[in-house]
C-alpha cells in the first residue's frame, strides 16, 4: 500500500537555498548542470552496446588495503607513511594547490532580459492588476515573447516561483474577464504543472495520477483527469506505469498475467534525471570486474587484516559501488580509505555537501593529505580533478560524504560524470533530514539492496554521541553528562524562548562551557513564527552586534548564510561594502553579493534551520523548540538537530511531551521516487544478459 502523498513542502523550513563560495561559482555550477543535463539526454539516445569492463587497477592499487590497516592501527606514522616513495605506474595524485584550476565555462543561459521584454511584459502585468516587480521574473521564466504568451494564457504567471494559485486566477479574470473560468483547460494544465513543482519542493520526483488529480479538484478544477491529459498532450508532464512489485511483474508477465502497476505523473526534468542516475549507477556496478584481477589482489591484502576502514576497503575494491552508513565517527573510515588509496597513487577524491564539511573532513584525513572538494565544487569544474577528454572527472575513486543531501538531478550529474571502472562510494548517516531537492537517493539506493553495504561499528563518543545514537532508534533517553555537555531548559512560551536563548549564546554558554559566541550555532525549526530564526537573528544581533544595518540591513561583524544556489547554504561574516556590494567572508573565501542580490542572497546567520545547519557542526549548539514548533519536528528533524554539536548542547524546551513523542513516533515524510523502480528493472536487465 503507498503512503498518502502532500504536495506541501516537507517541515517549515522555506528550504533556503545555500551557496558556493562566490557569485561565479554559483553561476557556473548552474551551467555546468545545463551542459551535464544535455550530456545525459545524449547518452540516453545513444543504442548503447554491453558496458565495457574497467581497466583493472596497477598493482599498487593491491597495496591500498595494507596502507590502510597500517594508519589505522598506527604501525606506520601518517607522516612517513604517505611520504614514501613507491614505484607506481601512475604519478601521485596531484595536489589541488599546485594545479590550476580548471577553466570555468561561460555562462549563456538565464541571462536577465532585455529591458523592451521587460517592459512589455510590465504593460501586460499592469493590465491584469498584477505588480510590476514580477515583470524581470515573468520575463525571465517564459522567456522571448513573453508578454504574447502571457496574453493568451494567463496562467502562465504561476511558472513564476512564489505565484499561488488565486493570485493566477485574479490576474486572469482581470485579463480575461467574462471567458476566464475555473474549467479553463490553460488552467487546468497550469495548475497541474504547478502542482508537481510543489510536489517536487516536498521531495517527490513524481505523484501518484490519484493524488495528484485529487489536488486539482481541491483546485477548483471541474475535471480533473481531463486537465491531466491536455498536459500529458502538451508534454507539460509525462505518465509513467511502474510494477508495484517489479520482480513479481515479470513472472506474472512471463505466465501471462496482468501485474499490478501504479500510474505516475512527473515533470520531464525530474524523470530524466532518475534514469539517468539508474542507467548511470548499473554502469558503474557493471564496469568493474567481478572477480579476478584487482579484486583477487585486494583480497589477498586484506587477508588476515581487521579494522573498520579495512572492511571498508576490502568492499571498495570488488564493487564499483558501496554504500557506508554511519554516525559522525564513521568519518574517520573514510578518511583513512582516502589517505591510503592516495599514498598508492591512486586518484582518490572525497567531496562533502558543504564547504563546512569540506574543512572538517579535510582536518580529519590531515592536512597533507589533499583531495576535498564539495560536491557543487566538483561539478562546476572549480574544485577537484578536473575532466579527461571525454569529459569524465579525471579520478579512480570518489567518497562522497553526507550522501543523504543528494537530491536526484546533482547525483544524476555527479554520476554521468564518472568514468567507467572508477568506485564510488556514497556514504553518510541515514539518520539526518533528506535532500532539500527532489528525490531521496540515498535512502532508495539502501531500501533497493543494488550494491554492498558498510555499516560503520564505530559508535560516536560521550554523552552527545549516546543521546543522538538513542534518537536515531526512537528513544530520547536521558544521559549522564558530568561536563555538561547536555542541558534541558524549560520555557513557557517563544517570548521567553527567545530570551534564554540569546542569554545562553552570549552568556551562559561561553562562561560555563567555554565555547565563545562566534562558534555556537542556533537551530530551529523554521524562519517564521515568534522564535523562528527571523525573530532570533534579530535579538542575538541587537545583543552580540548591534547596528542601524547600513549595508541593506546588515553591518560589518553580522554573521550570515550566503545562498545563492538552491540547496546550499554557506555561513559567513559581513566584512564590509562598497560600490560592488556587500563583502562577506565564508570559509576563508571573500564573497562579493551585487547590491541587487543582497536581500535574495543573504540572511542574518546566527540561527539557523536544521535543513541549512545539515553538513556542518560546531563546538556548541542551542536548539530551539517553543511551543508552536510542535508540528514540525520529527525523528530525523530531532536526531539532525542534536547531531550539530561537538561538545556541547542546550535544548529550549517548550514543547513539552511532544519532543519525546516526535522522536518515537514521528518518521520521515514519504516521498514518491521512481528510483526503485528503475534500478530494479536495470538488475532485471543485468541478470536477463547473463542467464542469455
Amino acid at each position: 500500500m503507498e503512503h498518502a502523498v502532500s504536495t506541501e513542502p516537507e517541515t517549515t523550513e522555506d528550504g533556503t537555498p545555500e551557496g558556493t563560495a562566490e557569485v561565479s561559482e554559483a553561476q557556473a555550477e548552474l551551467e555546468a548542470q545545463r551542459v551535464e543535463r544535455e550530456r545525459i539526454e545524449r547518452r540516453k539516445a545513444e543504442k548503447r552496446g554491453p558496458v565495457e569492463s574497467g581497466a583493472k587497477l596497477s598493482g599498487t592499487a593491491a597495496e591500498l588495503l595494507a596502507a590502510v590497516r597500517a594508519v589505522e592501527s598506527g604501525a606506520k606514522p601518517v607522516g612517513p607513511v604517505f611520504a614514501e616513495e613507491k614505484p607506481v605506474r601512475r604519478p601521485a595524485a596531484p595536489e589541488p594547490a599546485r594545479r590550476a584550476a580548471p577553466p570555468r565555462p561561460a555562462v549563456v543561459a538565464r541571462s536577465a532580459p532585455d529591458a523592451d521584454r521587460v517592459a512589455a511584459v510590465r504593460d501586460v502585468l499592469v493590465a491584469g492588476g498584477a505588480p510590476e516587480a514580477l515583470a524581470a521574473p515573468v520575463a525571465l521564466a517564459l522567456g522571448e515573447g513573453a508578454e504574447d504568451v502571457l496574453r493568451a494564457d494567463p496562467w502562465q504567471l504561476l511558472r513564476v516561483p512564489g505565484v499561488r494559485p488565486e493570485q493566477a486566477d485574479g490576474f486572469a479574470r482581470a485579463l480575461l474577464g467574462a471567458e476566464s473560468s475555473p474549467g479553463d483547460e490553460r488552467r487546468g494544465r497550469a495548475l497541474t504543472g504547478w502542482l508537481l513543482e510543489q510536489a517536487a519542493l516536498a521531495g517527490h520526483t513524481a505523484l501518484e495520477l490519484p493524488a495528484l488529480t485529487a489536488a486539482l479538484a481541491q483546485r477548483g478544477v471541474p475535471d480533473a483527469d481531463a486537465a491531466v491529459q491536455d498536459a500529458l498532450a502538451e508534454g507539460d508532464a509525462l505518465a509513467f506505469q511502474d510494477a508495484l512489485d517489479p520482480a513479481a511483474g515479470a513472472q506474472e508477465d512471463a505466465e501471462g498475467e496482468e501485474r499490478p502497476v501504479r500510474v505516475l505523473v512527473g515533470l520531464e526534468r525530474y524523470a530524466l534525471a532518475e534514469e539517468s542516475l539508474a542507467d548511470g549507477l548499473a554502469r558503474l556496478v557493471n564496469s568493474v570486474p567481478k572477480g579476478g584481477g584487482s579484486a583477487e589482489e585486494w583480497e589477498r591484502a586484506a587477508a588476515g587484516g581487521g579494522g573498520a576502514a579495512g572492511e571498508l576497503a576490502r568492499t571498495v575494491a570488488g564493487h564499483g559501488l558501496v554504500l557506508h552508513t554511519g554516525g559522525e565517527a564513521s568519518r574517520g573510515e573514510s578518511a583513512v580509505l582516502l589517505r591510503a588509496a592516495r599514498e598508492v597513487g591512486l586518484r582518490a577524491w572525497a567531496a562533502a555537501h558543504s564547504p563546512l564539511g569540506r574543512d572538517r573532513f579535510a582536518a580529519l584525513a590531515g592536512e597533507a593529505v589533499a583531495g576535498v572538494v564539495t560536491v557543487a565544487g566538483l561539478l562546476a569544474g572549480a574544485e577537484g580533478p578536473g575532466r579527461d577528454a571525454e569529459g569524465a572527472l579525471d579520478l579512480d575513486l570518489l567518497v562522497v560524504l553526507d550522501a543523504p543531501q543528494l537530491d536526484v538531478e546533482t547525483a544524476a550529474l555527479l554520476v554521468e560524470s564518472l568514468p567507467d571502472g572508477v568506485r564510488l562510494v556514497l556514504g553518510g548517516d541515514p539518520g539526518v533530514l533528506w535532500s532539500v531537492g527532489a528525490g531521496r537517493v540515498f535512502a532508495d539506493l539502501l531500501a533497493a539492496r543494488t550494491c554492498p553495504r558498510v555499516a560503520s561499528r564505530t559508535p560516536d563518543p560521550g554523552p552527545l554521541g549516546e543521546l543522538v545514537s538513542g534518537v536515531g532508534v526512537g528513544e530520547l533517553t536521558q544521559v549522564e553528562a558530568p561536563g555538561k555537555e547536555v542541558v534541558i531548559v524549560p520555557v513557557r512560551d517563544a517570548g521567553e524562548a527567545v530570551h534564554r536563548t540569546v542569554q545562553l549564546v552570549a552568556d551562559s554558554v561561553p562562561r560555563a562551557i567555554g565555547v565563545p559566541a562566534e562558534e555556537t550555532v542556533v537551530i530551529t525549526p523554521g524562519h517564521g513564527g515568534a522564535a523562528g530564526t527571523r525573530v532570533l537573528n534579530a535579538a542575538l544581533k541587537e545583543r552580540l552586534n548591534p547596528g542601524p544595518g547600513r549595508f541593506g540591513g546588515f553591518d560589518a561583524g553580522d554573521r550570515v548564510v550566503y545562498s545563492p544556489v538552491p540547496g546550499r547554504v554557506l555561513p559567513g561574516v559581513v566584512v564590509g561594502a562598497d560600490r560592488d556590494g556587500l563583502r562577506l567572508s565564508c570559509s576563508g573565501a571573500e564573497v562579493v553579493v551585487p547590491r541587487e542580490r543582497v536581500e535574495g542572497w543573504v540572511r542574518h546567520g546566527w540561527a539557523l534551520t536544521a535543513h541549512q545547519a545539515v553538513g556542518g557542526r560546531w563546538p556548541a549548539v542551542v536548539v530551539v523548540l517553543p511551543g508552536d514548533a510542535a508540528a514540525a519536528l520529527s525523528r530525523p528533524w530531532v536526531y539532525t538537530a542534536f547531531g550539530r554539536a561537538e561538545r556541547h548542547l542546550s535544548v529550549v524546551q517548550g514543547v513539552e511531551q511532544a519532543l519525546p513523542r516526535a522522536v518515537a513516533e514521528v518518521a520521515a515524510k514519504p516521498r514518491t521516487t521512481r528510483l526503485p523502480v528503475l534500478l530494479a528493472a536495470a538488475r532485471g536487465l543485468e541478470q536477463g544478459a547473463e542467464q542469455a
